[in-house]
């Protein structure tokens, strides 16, 4: 029997955000097959509200850590939209050695932006202990698809000073990051 195929973490916990299920069929040399229950809207739907403002531009040095390609590869393009440059990190250890050799370089990082879940690897809580210990006045923010994990509730006790959920939109994150780094 072959272990079941992985459910993307953000994926899950959006459809269980709206009340929703998600359930995977795999067979071998076939593929796999999702299956994404959402419950029914019984009331007529409303136009979506227009972006109130534009993304708030900036500029720095912004490092990003998630363990998934598509996720960074996203925020990287977001981030240059919005005049920040860029560098991926696919779990905390790495976003460790990044923001040390940044140091080191003279190129510090002005801000990070910590996945919270990583799994088999170090993930944005744990990274920030180890960032804190290297740089106390570390400017952090944490990301996470997970709406009820209790650093995204706490997050300033975790030394995070901003939070992000995912999806991401951009004007979030513009204006997360001007508050951050101002």
């Amino acid at each position: 029997m072959l272990p079941a195929p992985k459910v993307d973490s953000t994926a899950y916990s959006i459809v269980k955000h709206h009340q929703g299920h998600i359930a995977v069929e795999s067979t071998l040399g076939a593929g796999s097959t999702f299956h994404v229950y959402l419950p029914a809207c019984e009331r007529p739907l409303s136009p979506a509200p227009a972006e109130s403002a534009a993304a708030p531009s900036g500029k720095g040095k912004i490092l990003v850590m998630d363990d998934e390609a598509m996720v960074r590869n996203i925020l990287e393009k977001m981030l240059h939209h919005l005049g920040y440059e860029v560098e991926l990190a696919g779990d905390g250890a790495e976003a460790v050695a990044k923001f040390i050799a940044g140091q080191e370089a003279g190129e510090p990082f002005d801000a990070v932006i910590l996945d919270l879940t990583v799994p088999g690897g170090m993930g944005g809580k744990e990274a920030m202990e180890r960032l804190l210990k290297i740089e106390p006045r570390i400017k952090a923010i944490v990301s996470s698809g997970y709406f009820d994990a209790p650093i995204m509730a706490e997050f300033a006790e975790y030394g995070f000073l901003g939070i992000i959920a995912k999806p991401y939109k951009i004007a979030d994150l513009g204006k997360v990051l001007q508050e951050v780094l101002s």
